[in-house]
């Protein structure tokens, strides 16, 4: 190798402040023909065989498309775009978006998905009636998680 390795300390330090801040598991960051990527060491514990998975109450199961069970038949299925934690109004104490039953139009905020910091409004894909809020306020969601089902 002819030359040093461009390494930016405060860049790595303030990628790992916000996956602490964020709980996310990993970060990327590129400009130009920069890249930085910081990782967090997460341990996995096996114990034996793994017991057959049984969803939670209330949870719908979902296929290795994405798709929900029950939506395949009978609806769109909204899933989260990016790894975040879900709010269902605009502000704590406000009214949600959108309910069950409520009629939607193409483009219409559904909710948010937080990110880093960054508050994601997600629209509408399609026009019609919420049939399904499959998340809760304040909970976190992983990428391309099954969301609201609109019918």
């Amino acid at each position: 190798m002819t030359g040093k390795f461009p390494f930016d300390e405060d860049a790595v330090r303030k990628l790992a402040g916000i996956l602490e801040d964020t709980g996310l598991s990993e970060i990327e960051v590129e400009s130009g023909e920069s890249r930085i990527r910081v990782a967090r060491n997460q341990t996995v514990v096996a114990s034996g065989p793994a017991a057959p998975s049984v969803p939670a109450a209330g949870a719908v199961p979902v296929s290795a498309a994405g798709e929900t069970e029950e939506a395949k038949e009978s609806g769109h299925v909204v899933a989260s775009p990016m790894v975040g934690t879900i709010y269902l109004a605009p502000e704590p104490g406000a009214a949600p978006y959108v309910k069950v039953g409520d009629k939607v139009s193409e483009g219409q905020t559904l909710l948010i998905v937080e990110a880093m910091k960054v508050m994601n409004s997600l629209p509408a894909p399609v026009s019609g009636v919420v049939r399904k809020i499959l998340v809760e306020d304040g909970h976190p969601v992983e990428f391309d998680e099954p969301l609201i089902v609109i019918e």
